[in-house]
């Protein structure tokens, strides 16, 4: 059988399967499956059975709205979730024995996050409550509301993918009884609250927040267990940096919490940290670790991905994910420090869950050639069987292309990892086109996972090359650390001998026809990468950084991300300056087409504007294109038919010059 080329518009062929979730007895677990319904231009996702032993896969819900994070009671008879049914994310519950899901919640500003109590009769919850107001309370109807001013005290005012952020609202803990409805509030003053773990034997809770008066710079996290009877709290830990997602043994004696500090700021590894609630002390599991705990992969398939910092078994072992090699793998762990690999090389394993007792896993796996299914996964022996197959005709009938993994050395002899892709349909003897893709970040990085991008590409003739420079996750501290105060310098080098190193090795890419696309960060190195260099016949910039002087005052993040990245902040100009591709612009000879979205609050749209007039007033060969009701993440989860529509601006934009 012949198989056809991908297409931009096989987004619309494509099952995300996300979030295996097994049950108490490990013998049935549901996942969801999310697509996108083209004629409604929005993403619809469903929650499934699966019957462990037969393998049988029942759907049990239907509508047009989004499922996620579904949840067994302790009792394993009901199985609790989240739906925007009703706009707001609130929580239903469906009994495992069949019916209709049952809404549960109908508070005013929807549920964020939530947990099972132990004996299945209440849930506990999160969500925003305006102050003063109850979790009871109903929306205030106004027929035409008078616009008003929006008064900015602090720094932390606006947010991707929000905008300004509503004040007088805080993030507060619940109580919810599952049989009357009765909703109770926990937590106490105007303060973000996450809730993180409730004890096995529901006596306790763990939640985080920050009580720091001004936030501004603060960026510790504090992580509290609270006996749910007193509210007598124990603080487990607080420090600067990124601290949550906790999870208690099935003896409750441990919690396992995910920690980055910010030794390095934002380039930290994430570890594993463990409390001793009888000891009363904390230790980082994976402390010798030089590899990230989490996922770090960037791609652009998986919809509605989450996974758990860690899973415990009844032994008190443990299992996390871990972004290594290009892999995201599943490792295994003791209590005294023992870390081992528990899942092959090759792959992402970009959701899992373990039977309690450890005797296997499932596990939601993609490479560059399977968009993702659920494995069942058996830890002892590694045996592993397909468990869904939501994406087999996908797979079947589209000519995908397995990408090449490549090492390098830079220019001062740092080993650099990635992956080329040859064309579909590659014909031995004929000369093509190679574009450089650039990942976002920098703190991310390119994995073995489905690309539905990069495939797009290569099934338009062209070869496709990807690394991970310096900044990126999954090789060692050091290198994620090494682009900081940096950018322009040794990841630069790092890109660009990657293309000396593949022009060497392969005859088949034409050295005439080089292009070079990226964004967020990635759009920042295409931006530096055009004022430095005329090797590229063509560029696509998109999201991207041009200013950091700017940027330091517009971005939802600019005003610490600048000094955490850069080393510096406002105090000296000279150096943002000096690493702001927009002060190399008239160096720019290659033509460069500028992707930006209107509702970007991370890096927003007046980078693209300042870029786009000053080449346009030099006489530059550049175009901008400005994406309506779309922010920094338009080509992971913006609109569908703006998804398709960037495609065929890059694709368009190489063939016009490539």
């Amino acid at each position: 059988m012949t198989k056809r080329l991908l297409k931009a518009e096989d987004l619309y062929a494509l099952h995300s399967i996300t979030n295996p979730q097994l049950s108490p007895n490990g013998e049935e677990a549901v996942f969801t499956r999310t697509y996108i319904d083209e004629e409604k231009n929005k993403y619809v996702a469903h929650l499934f059975h699966l019957d462990v032993e037969s393998g049988a896969v029942t759907q049990w819900t239907y509508g047009e709205n989004r499922v996620s994070s579904p949840s067994w009671s302790a009792d394993g008879k009901s199985v609790a979730f989240l739906s925007n049914r009703n706009e707001q994310n609130q929580i239903y519950i469906i009994a495992t024995n069949g019916g209709e899901a049952r809404q549960l919640t109908t508070l005013a500003n929807g549920v964020s996050q939530f947990r099972w109590s132990p004996c299945g009769k209440n849930i506990w919850f999160s969500g925003r409550l305006k102050e003063g107001k109850k979790f009871t309370d109903l929306v205030e109807k106004e027929e035409k509301k008078k616009p008003t001013a929006y008064i900015v005290d602090g720094m932390k005012y606006k947010a991707d993918g929000k905008g300004l952020l509503p004040q007088g609202i805080y993030n507060q803990i619940g109580k919810i009884d599952v049989a009357t409805g009765d909703v109770q509030l926990f937590s106490e003053g105007n303060h973000h609250y996450s809730l993180e773990a409730v004890s096995h034997d529901g006596g306790k809770l763990v939640m985080s927040v920050n009580r720091a008066e001004n936030k501004d710079f603060d960026f510790s996290q504090q992580i509290i267990l609270v006996d749910i009877e007193t509210k007598e709290e124990t603080t487990i830990f607080h420090e600067e940096g990124h601290y949550g997602d906790a999870y208690f043994s099935y003896d409750d004696r441990y919690i396992a919490f995910y920690g980055s500090d910010r030794k390095y700021k934002n380039a930290s590894h994430g570890a594993v940290y463990i409390y001793d609630t009888e000891e009363q002390r904390y230790w980082n599991l994976t402390q010798d670790f030089d590899a990230p705990v989490g996922d770090a992969a960037v791609a652009d398939h998986q919809q509605g991905a989450t996974a758990p910092t860690v899973v415990w078994t009844e032994a008190n072992d443990l299992y996390f994910q871990v972004s290594t090699m290009g892999d995201i793998r599943l490792y295994y762990a003791t209590l005294d420090g023992a870390i081992y690999p528990a899942s092959p090389e090759g792959e992402h394993v970009y959701g899992y869950d373990v039977e309690r007792n450890g005797a296997f896993a499932l596990l939601a796996i993609s490479n560059p050639v399977l968009p993702g299914e659920i494995f069942k996964y058996d830890v002892t022996t590694g045996a592993s069987e397909q468990v869904t197959h939501f994406n087999d005709d996908f797979v079947e009938e589209v000519e995908l292309v397995q990408p090449e993994a490549i090492s390098y050395k830079s220019s001062d002899s740092l080993d650099v990892y990635g992956w080329l892709m040859k064309p579909a349909q590659y014909e031995e003897g004929k000369k093509y086109p190679l574009i450089v893709e650039i990942h976002g970040g920098p703190h991310t990085m390119y994995a073995n996972s489905f690309f539905h991008e990069l495939q797009l590409l290569a099934a338009q003739g062209y070869g496709v090359l990807y690394v991970n420079p310096r900044g990126s996750h999954g090789y060692s501290q050091e290198f994620v650390d090494a682009v900081r105060s940096d950018y322009g310098g040794g990841d630069y080098e790092d890109v660009m001998a990657g293309i000396d190193a593949v022009l060497a090795e392969h005859s088949w890419i034409d050295k005439e026809r080089l292009g070079v696309t990226g964004g967020s960060y990635g759009g920042f190195m295409t931006n530096w990468i055009v004022g430095h260099t005329n090797r590229f016949k063509a560029a696509v910039t998109q999201r991207s950084i041009s200013n950091w002087i700017s940027f330091f005052g517009v971005s939802d993040i600019g005003y610490y991300f600048t000094d955490w990245q850069m080393g510096t902040d406002m105090k000296d100009v000279e150096k943002l300056w000096q690493h702001s591709p927009l002060k190399y612009a008239e160096n720019v000879e290659t033509p460069l087409l500028i992707l930006h979205s209107e509702k970007d609050f991370r890096c927003p749209i007046e980078q693209a504007e300042q870029l786009y007039i000053t080449l346009k007033s030099m006489g530059k060969e550049t175009q901008f294109v400005r994406f309506p009701d779309a922010d920094h993440n338009l080509s992971r989860t913006g609109l569908p038919s703006l998804r398709i529509e960037r495609l065929a601006q890059i694709t368009g934009w190489f063939e016009k010059y490539l």
